[in-house]
């Protein structure tokens, strides 16, 4: 089936996958070939890619899924595939965070908070994948 995953910024893949593992709003599903159409709203997280028998990772933050004729369409904020991740970066991301996150509501107005949360879940999720990839590596 095809798979492009698409962010504000670039095309990060387009071509052919075997397997996508992505977790929902509803919940981690599985896709393969010929799986019925589906629209989905996505959650910061993993997602596995199946390409020619080999297993690929990539941390993404929210968007939507759309699954249609065979094709499947990732519109997110943001993704980064697993072996681009600078974990040092994302450590700093994720403390200014939550740094900023611990400011009473005095101090920070609306649109820091929701951009603070927004930096938190995308470096929740790199670290999340650089971790995981770690560990498959090391098996």
């Amino acid at each position: 089936m095809e798979l492009e995953i698409v962010t504000p910024e670039k095309v990060i893949f387009q071509g052919e996958v075997q397997e996508i593992y992505v977790t929902t709003a509803d919940g981690p599903i599985g896709i393969f070939p010929h799986h019925i159409n589906l629209f989905s709203k996505l959650v910061p997280g993993e997602l596995k890619l199946k390409i020619s028998g080999k297993d690929q990772f990539m941390a993404l933050t929210s968007g939507f899924l759309e699954i249609s004729n065979n094709k499947v369409t990732i519109l997110a904020d943001y993704a980064v595939p697993a072996e681009e991740i600078q974990v040092e970066k994302a450590m700093e991301a994720k403390k200014r965070a939550e740094e900023i996150l611990k400011k009473k509501e005095s101090q920070i107005d609306a649109q820091d908070f929701a951009a603070a949360q927004a930096e938190l879940a995308k470096a929740i999720a790199e670290i999340r994948v650089a971790t995981h990839r770690k560990k498959r590596t090391v098996n």
